[in-house]
This record gives C-alpha cells, sequence and structure tokens, in this order.
C-alpha cells in the first residue's frame, strides 16, 4: 500500500496542518503508524511516534525528548475523513487528551474545550458524543491494563526503525 496523504485539523485553534513531514512506518485497514518530528520546536518535545487506530478513534503517541527519552505518552481522541481516490486522510482532533507519564500517572486534559466547542458550534452533538465514548473506551483500556496493547505498533514500527 502506498503511503497515504495525512492532515491534522485541530478545532481549538482552528487549523488544519499537511503533515507532510510525518514517515508513514506501517499502515493497514486498522492503523497508520507514523514517526515525526516535533512541527513546533520545544525544549522538552523534540519528536515522536503516533498509531492512528481508525476503527476506534484514538490516536497513541509517543513523545520523546531530544536526547531520545520518553517524555509521555499523549492520546488524542480523534474523527477522521477518507478520500479514497486521493487516500487523503483528514484527522480531527476532538479535544478530549490523556497523558500518561512513564511513571504510569494518568492525566486527562482539555475537556473544558468540549463545552466551549460544543456551546460556540463548531463541534456537532453527534462529535461530542463520539469524544466522549472515545474517550471513555480509553480509559477503561487504560484502567484495565491493556494499555500496552495500544502501544505495541510503535514498538513494533518506530523503535525497530531507530
Amino acid at each position: 500500500m502506498a503511503d497515504p496523504i495525512l492532515y491534522r485539523k485541530r478545532l481549538i485553534p482552528e487549523e488544519c496542518i499537511l503533515l507532510k513531514d510525518d514517515t508513514v512506518l506501517y499502515r493497514d485497514e486498522q492503523v497508520i503508524v507514523t514517526g515525526w518530528n516535533s512541527l513546533k520546536p520545544r525544549k522538552d518535545l523534540h519528536h515522536g511516534c503516533s498509531c492512528y487506530y481508525l476503527s476506534k478513534g484514538i490516536k497513541v503517541s509517543r513523545f520523546y525528548k531530544e536526547d531520545n527519552s520518553l517524555l509521555y505518552w499523549y492520546c488524542d481522541i480523534v474523527d477522521y475523513d477518507y478520500d479514497i481516490t486521493s487516500d487523503t486522510y483528514i484527522v480531527t482532533d476532538l479535544l478530549a487528551d490523556v497523558v500518561i507519564y512513564p511513571d504510569g500517572f494518568v492525566k486527562v486534559v482539555d475537556l473544558d474545550e468540549l463545552v466551549t466547542a460544543r456551546e460556540s458550534g463548531i463541534l456537532s452533538e453527534d462529535n461530542l458524543k463520539k469524544a466522549l465514548l472515545r474517550l471513555d473506551y480509553l480509559l477503561r483500556t487504560i484502567y484495565a491494563g491493556d494499555f500496552p496493547a495500544l502501544q505495541k505498533p510503535t514498538e513494533d514500527y518506530y523503535i525497530r526503525s531507530c
């Protein structure tokens, strides 16, 4: 399968960015695994890898420091649109995120943005429901001790490629 074209669409702030520098490491009907460097240089975040779980509506990313040590796992709740003709995915961030630190601490962030986006009309009721149900699925997976299964594709394809 050829590499797809990937866009990251954010609602807050509103933007849609072509991920032209991301490297697709693996792709099938269920997942896309990419490696990337930070779009905007930061002191802490340097590079990482992501696994897009297309049917689950989540993106699980490893965020690394410049010295290649793990900063944390960052999990986005997403939706996507796919154009088969151009093999293009527009992955929309549905705002709620989960951060998992190396010590196992789990932090849910940006829930206030769900309310802001819904009240301002940029997030539909359907997408609000999707976001909450996908967040629930992710948290249940984490709390059940099954998060390593979601980490596996990044270990299989990103770490092996380094």
